[in-house]
């Protein structure tokens, strides 16, 4: 390797193939923009097909990649075991998967961000199909693409709650809800990104992102508390992840795997 590269050459995604679940969502389509933005092409993954080639379109246009939409349910193991065939046959390789597609907090299921006594156990398995099993199958069904590409990232997407318990005090007398199915999906989740690191390793890194809680309109007195409880006096802009993301996804961080960044405004410090 050559020792004199730039951090611009560092951080070039050219010719490189980046696939992202969710990529639809709120931050799934930042972080596509994020690598496409280095010059990645971009294999949008979303459940819904509309969604996901409209994102794609965007990308394409802005930045001047190639980047198409994917649909998939992830809850389908073996629509998730076809999709790097999919990916490959319209790109030719993979080097970047970013698992980010995710039932969340606010996720409109029965028995899901509701009182503990209520949440229900097939939302549960539902939570794990997709927040864990899926990138795990997603992983394992492009192995060799990863190893192939020379420079081989898994990006998976956490959360604070992956790594803390939740304050209950910023939910009194709210609305909003800490389902146990989601802490424990992506508390799986990181400990799925050190397996998958030392097994995929030397050719593949694999590491995580833990986010902080997002602004989108919350609601008070969430909003309020939780500002109060983050070091950095606010909730998260989906841009605040993208740095992470390229971090990851390139060269910048080549002896770098196994690790989990928390991006997070300083919540988990306390």
């Amino acid at each position: 390797m050559n020792a004199d590269r730039s951090l611009r050459e560092l951080m070039s995604l050219q010719g490189r193939v980046a696939l992202v679940t969710g990529g639809a969502g709120h931050i799934g389509r930042a972080i596509g923009h994020a690598l496409a933005e280095l010059g990645a092409a971009i294999a949008v993954v979303d459940i819904s097909a509309s969604g996901s080639a409209d994102v794609a379109t965007e990308l394409g246009q802005r930045w001047k990649v190639a980047a198409a939409g994917f649909d998939c349910d992830l809850e389908q193991s073996g629509a998730v075991r076809d999709l790097p065939r999919r990916v490959r046959e319209r790109f030719g390789r993979i080097d970047i998967i970013v698992n980010c597609a995710a039932f969340v907090g606010t996720s409109g299921l029965e028995g899901w961000a509701v009182p503990f006594e209520q949440q229900s156990d097939a939302t549960w398995r539902r939570a794990l199909e997709v927040n864990l099993t899926a990138p795990f199958v997603l992983v394992q069904a492009a192995a060799g693409d990863l190893r192939a590409s020379g420079s081989g990232s898994v990006i998976n997407i956490s959360s604070i709650y992956g790594l803390s318990g939740p304050d209950w005090r910023l939910y009194q007398g709210t609305e909003l809800g800490n389902p146990a199915a989601y802490a424990a999906s992506k508390g799986g989740l990181i400990q799925a990104t050190r397996w998958l690191a030392t097994t995929l390793a030397p050719e593949v890194r694999v590491n995580a992102i833990a986010p902080g809680g997002v602004f989108r309109g919350t609601p008070e007195p969430f909003l309020s508390r939780y500002v109060a409880r983050t070091p950095l006096g606010r909730m998260a802009r989906e841009e605040d992840f993208k740095g992470a993301v390229a971090y990851l996804a390139s060269d910048l961080s080549a002896y770098m795997t196994g690790q989990c960044l928390t991006v997070d405004g300083g919540w988990t410090v306390w």
